[in-house]
C-alpha cells in the first residue's frame, strides 16, 4: 500500500477488522505516516490512556450507547498503539498479547474449561483468585502486591479490601462494618481537638478507607457513588448560580446565609432519585 492511500471502510469480519486497525497503527508509525504519531512512546501514550478509560467510565453512567461505542474504539486504538510501539523495540506484540490473554482466561476459568465447579458469580469470583495466586506465588512476595498502587486511591482502597476478605479477613456483620465507621469519625474529631495536623490528616484517610468498605460490603462501587454524589453536588450547585443569576447577584458577591437558604429550597424541591 502507497503512502497516503486510504484503507477501505467495509464491512468486515472482526478479525479482518481488527487486523485491518493493526495495519492502520503500523502505517501511521511507520517512517512515512503521521509525524505525531512517530513520536509517541508507551510513556508518552500513559495519560492518554488514562483520560480515554475514564471517558468510557463516563459514558457507560450517562448511559450513552453512541459515545460509549466511539471511547471503546479509542482505548482500543491505544492498546493497539502500545503493541505497535512494544513491538519495534522487539519485546512483544499484539500476537503476543492476545495469545497470553487467552491461556490466562482459560487458565483462571477451569470451571469452565476444566473440571472445578463454580455455581454462582461468588463461587467464580474465589476461583479466579485461588488461580491467580498460584500464578503469582513465584514472582510475589506478599499477597496484595499485586494491587498496583497507581491505581486511583478509591478504587485501590476497595481492591485492597476485596482482596483480602478473599483470604477471610473480612467483617460478616455489617453492624461492624458501620461501627467502625463511627469509630474512625470519633477517632478524627477526637485529632481536630488535639489540632496535630499529621494525626487529623491519618484519621481522616482510616475514615475515608472505613467507607469505602461500607460502600463494598454494600455491593456498591465506591468510585462511581462518589462520581455521582459529585455530578449532584454540580447539579445543585449550578442551580444555586442560576436563581442567584435570576435575583441579580453574582457568586462572591453573597453570604453563606442567602446562599444556604436556596440550597435547601433546591434541595427540598429535588425530585427523588431513580
Amino acid at each position: 500500500m502507497s503512502a497516503g492511500q486510504m484503507l477501505p471502510i467495509t464491512n468486515a469480519q472482526p478479525l479482518s477488522a481488527f487486523q485491518r486497525l493493526c495495519e492502520v497503527v503500523a502505517q501511521l508509525r511507520a517512517p512515512n505516516g503521521c509525524p505525531w504519531d512517530r513520536e509517541q512512546t508507551n510513556e508518552s501514550l500513559i495519560p492518554k490512556l488514562l483520560e480515554e478509560s475514564y471517558e468510557v467510565a463516563d459514558a457507560v453512567r450517562q448511559r450513552d450507547d453512541d459515545n460509549l461505542k466511539e471511547e471503546l474504539g479509542d482505548v482500543l486504538l491505544l492498546i493497539v498503539m502500545h503493541a505497535q510501539v512494544a513491538s519495534e523495540r522487539t519485546h512483544f506484540g499484539i500476537t503476543q498479547i492476545i495469545e497470553d490473554l487467552t491461556r490466562k482466561l482459560i487458565r483462571r476459568h477451569p470451571h469452565v474449561f476444566a473440571e472445578s465447579k463454580a455455581h454462582d458469580a461468588g463461587a467464580v469470583v474465589k476461583l479466579w483468585d485461588s488461580v491467580k495466586r498460584e500464578e503469582k506465588r513465584a514472582t510475589e512476595t506478599h499477597y496484595l502486591t499485586g494491587v498496583a498502587a497507581a491505581l486511583p486511591a478509591l478504587m485501590r482502597a476497595q481492591k485492597v479490601q476485596r482482596k483480602a476478605a478473599h483470604v477471610h479477613f473480612d467483617w460478616n456483620e455489617i453492624s461492624d462494618v458501620v461501627a467502625k465507621v463511627d469509630e474512625e469519625l470519633a477517632e478524627t474529631k477526637e485529632a481536630m481537638v488535639g489540632d496535630d495536623r499529621e494525626k487529623i490528616g491519618e484519621e481522616i484517610g482510616d475514615l475515608l478507607f472505613a467507607v469505602v468498605n461500607l460502600a463494598r460490603k454494600q455491593k456498591r462501587d465506591a468510585e462511581t457513588l462518589l462520581q455521582a454524589a459529585t455530578d449532584k453536588f454540580v447539579r445543585r450547585f449550578n442551580a444555586l448560580e442560576d436563581e442567584l443569576n435570576a435575583r441579580g447577584k453574582k457568586l462572591g458577591d453573597v453570604e453563606l446565609a442567602e446562599l444556604d437558604a436556596i440550597w435547601n429550597a433546591q434541595k427540598a424541591h429535588a425530585p427523588a432519585p431513580r
